[in-house]
């Protein structure tokens, strides 16, 4: 999930954005969490989410949580998301 984070002025900054959406992830939907691409663009973050369940509709549904979330956050714009269920 590619985020913009327009009020980062430095990584510092970014970086606190950032762990807020992935400590609230992976506390609230038990998901593995991570910057996975970018980390030296203060205001670009591109964040990677994983999810093991034996149900297709329950990771999809994991996943559009975390989607809903991201659209909502104060600090971040939701830019583009891939999803890859195997």
């Amino acid at each position: 999930m590619r985020l913009h984070v327009p009020q980062a002025n430095s990584l510092k900054e970014k970086r606190q954005v950032v762990k807020s959406i992935l400590d609230r992830a992976r506390s609230r939907y038990h998901v593995a969490a991570a910057e996975v691409e970018e980390q030296d663009v203060h205001r670009i973050a591109v964040l990677g989410f994983a999810s093991v369940s034996g149900s297709h509709h329950h990771a999809q549904e994991i996943v559009q949580k975390i989607l809903d979330g991201l659209r909502l956050h104060p600090a971040a714009r939701l830019i583009e998301h891939e999803l890859e269920v195997l």
